[in-house]
């Protein structure tokens, strides 16, 4: 698996971009891909620092598909990444705050 292959997309929402002037940014990642895993991808795709990196399983929702039929979205994987102090920025959240 490459790099690309373990982040999918950054997640951009209001509760995300609140913790973007801590450093802390959050992906969507690969459901099997590791903390480590994910800490190298970061740091090889934005170079920087990676001080630690929190994942959670997000279980999809029920909702109906036609006629009252049950259904679910797709569950997913997120991980919270917080870059050490002295490391730079990533400049693709830059002008989302």
């Amino acid at each position: 698996m490459t790099a690309y292959d373990i982040i999918i997309r950054p997640i951009i929402t209001e509760r995300a971009m609140s913790g973007v002037a801590e450093k802390k940014y959050v992906f969507e990642v690969a459901k099997d891909a590791g903390k480590i895993e994910i800490k190298k991808a970061v740091e090889e795709i934005f170079g920087v620092k990676v001080q630690s990196v929190n994942t959670l399983n997000v279980l999809g929702k029920e909702k109906r598909m036609g006629a009252g039929r049950p259904g679910t979205t797709r569950a997913w994987k997120k991980a919270y990444v917080q870059l050490t102090a002295d490391s730079k920025t990533i400049e693709m959240f830059e002008g989302m705050v």
